[in-house]
This record gives C-alpha cells, structure tokens and sequence, in this order.
C-alpha cells in the first residue's frame, strides 16, 4: 500500500508567521495578565445594537444581501460621511460594505494592483499591508514616518513615487502611534499627488476618535484625494463590535466598480442580519458622535496612571492606542523581550512597535491599548507603577 504524501506547497507568503497580537495574547492568558496588547475592548456594546439584530434576524432577514451591502446601510453611510465631511457618495455605486476592515484593504490592493506596481506604505504600520500587497503580486515601498513624532516626511515620500507607483496607503488616525493627520497635511498630500495617477488607500477606522478638539480630517473632506481614494472605516471599531467584522468602502464610481468585481469573488456579501440593524442603529448619531468624549475619558485616566511610572509618554492624539517609552525602566532590552517579561512578571500586556516596521527597527516604544473598562486600565496601573 502506498503512504499518502501531502505535496509540497510553496509559500505565497513565505516571511509570514504568527502575528504578535496572537503570541502576546496567548502569553497574557497563560500568565493572567491585564491584555493591553491587542486592540479590542472589553466591555459590552450598546443593547440596543443587539436588539436591533435580534428584530433582524426574527424579522427573517436571514438570507443573502445585495452584493455590495444592504441598501440602507449604504445610504445611512452616505448621509454621514455627507454630514461629516461635505462629500456625497451615491449609496448604489459608490458605497461598498465589507467583512471589515482588514478585507477592504486586501480587496481594494487586488483591484487596483497589478504584478511589478509599487505601493508606498508608511512604517510603522498595521501588519496586514505588506502581505495584501504581495499577494497581489505588488512591490512594497517603505517609507518611515519621522521617528519620535510619526509625522509624514513629506520629502521621502515624493521621492519614494515613481512612475510604477500604483497606491499609497495612509492610516489617520495612525495605529500603532496615535498620531493624527492635520488638514495641512492631507493638503500636502494632495498636492503631492496631484500631477500623479496615484490612487490613495485612507485606512481610516478609528475616524471617531480624535482628542482635545482635534478634527479627524477625512480623505473624502478633500474633494482631490476623494477622487482618489478609496475610503476605509470599521463599524466594529466605531461601535465595540470588533468580532462583527463589518466594514464599509466609499469610493468615486469607477473604482467602486473595480473593487466589487474583486469583492463579490472574496467574500461576495456581509452578514445580513447585522447590517440592517446597523442601519437602524445609525438613524441616531450619537453614540459615533459622542464617540471621541467616551474615549478621551479613558486615554486622560491612563495617562493620568501613567505619569507616576517610568515610563515616558508619547502624544495619543487618536484612535485608542498609547504609545511609551520604557527607557528609564530598561536600556536594553528590545521591545519584544521587554513586553515578555511585562507580560510574564508584571503582569500587563502591551504590543512592541518594532513589528510595525519591516526591518523591526527598535526604539524602546511599546503600544498600550486603552479600550477596556476603567476598572481593567486602574488594575494595569497598579501593575505598571511597581516597574
């Protein structure tokens, strides 16, 4: 009898392991540390929202939805991003719901991208752009955010285009950093772009959390990037759903066009019963609204915790991520040994920064979620003020 063998199965991304959110979560289960790492909160939606899927599902709206997404889910999108930023998209052609985030910005990569294009992505960076790009046969062109602001180094990206650049991909509000584009800075982004014909991919899932008074300057409120740009936000991320994995695109026609001919191939539509309840819960704008308030509450009490530790801060202008620096607890450690050992013997998780780069550069910096309960953020900085 012959012994059946497996074939050999040459990698399409031979440099991919396990994320470090996976490894630093399992490491906080094992030693029952308070998980800061991966970016998720621990607290309980809104019951309403729940409400509204349970009338969905006992309504029998069960079934498949339309490709592209429930039409009032689009053009409760569409009122918003109208209100919001001054630009309307037309729910029917311009407005594309997604199993999240993460699946909007590989199906826009495989749209727009062809083998041999170059994409600009700008480190640090969420870890799923490399890959979408390689898979889509792509060239990824890293470009550093300066080092200690993460700010854009409007220089080094010009430089960086060529005339195989396909995309550029910015993330405002910025995860790992938490820094926050300015409106002068999307214009010097336009304008950069403007004798190109660079699409722009604005990953712009924590849209509703901007601190002290800063606006989230959004893609689509620049009417020449919104001609370029494919718009990515995260109704998990807005409304503490993050395992809902629901997520919308917003995008001129044409490349809407394009993005469902990949979309309706991976994925085809998106759970039925939530988006309309979604869409009902969206008829009140308050709970994205107020989103900012609730937290800035958090970010003031953690950094608050912070300052009596050693560990230096880093401006958290948005999302829900706080950067530190651990030199003065450590001056040799790199980061991923560092949040190890915060894990194993102080008993809080974080995230290291290197990982964000490709080449793992190291700057003592690691990343602190802070969407979790106040109870859960006070019982880290119990933790965090013995170091």
């Amino acid at each position: 009898m012959n012994t059946p063998v497996t074939p050999a199965l040459p990698s399409r991304l031979p440099d991919v392991g396990t994320t470090i959110f996976t490894v630093m979560s399992a490491l906080a289960a094992e030693h029952g540390a308070v998980n800061l790492g991966q970016g998720f909160p621990d607290f309980d939606c809104d019951p309403k929202l729940l409400d509204a899927v349970t009338q969905a599902m006992r309504e029998g709206l069960n079934q498949y939805p339309p490709m592209a997404g429930v039409p009032a889910l689009r053009e409760a999108v569409s009122a918003k991003l109208d209100t919001l930023y001054g630009h309307r998209y037309d729910p029917g052609s311009e407005i594309t719901v997604t199993a999240g985030a993460t699946q909007a910005i590989l199906t826009a990569i495989l749209c727009c991208v062809h083998p041999g294009d170059e994409v600009v992505v700008l480190e640090p960076c969420y870890d799923s752009y490399g890959p979408n790009i390689e898979l889509a046969g792509g060239t990824i062109v890293r470009v550093p955010l300066t080092p200690g602001t993460f700010r854009p180094d409007f220089d080094r990206i010009a430089a960086a285009l060529t005339p195989r650049t396909r995309a550029i991909i910015v993330n405002s509000p910025h995860n790992p950093s938490a820094t926050v584009w300015t409106r002068d800075e999307m214009q010097r982004l336009a304008a950069l772009l403007r004798p190109t014909g660079v699409l722009l991919i604005s990953d712009e899932v924590y849209e509703h959390m901007v601190y002290d008074g800063r606006p989230h300057v959004s893609a689509a409120s620049i009417p020449e990037l919104a001609a370029r740009a494919f718009v990515v936000s995260s109704f998990g991320k807005t409304y503490h759903v993050t395992g809902w994995k629901v997520g919308f695109v917003a995008a001129p026609a044409a490349l809407t066009a394009e993005f469902r001919k990949v979309h309706q191939f991976n994925v085809f539509s998106v759970n039925t019963p939530v988006q309309h309840a979604l869409a009902r819960y969206m008829a009140d704008p308050a709970p994205y609204l107020e989103l900012g308030a609730f937290y800035q509450h958090k970010r003031d009490l953690f950094r608050e915790g912070l300052g009596a530790t050693r560990f230096r801060l880093l401006p958290s202008e948005g999302s829900y991520f706080q950067c530190v620096d651990y030199s003065a607890i450590d001056e040799h450690s790199t980061e991923e040994d560092f949040c190890r050992r915060l894990t194993t013997q102080a008993g809080v998780a974080a995230i290291p920064l290197s990982p964000f780069y490709a080449e793992g550069f190291q700057q003592r910096i690691v990343r602190f979620c802070f969407a979790k309960k106040d109870e859960t953020l006070q019982r880290a900085l119990d933790r965090l003020a013995r170091l």
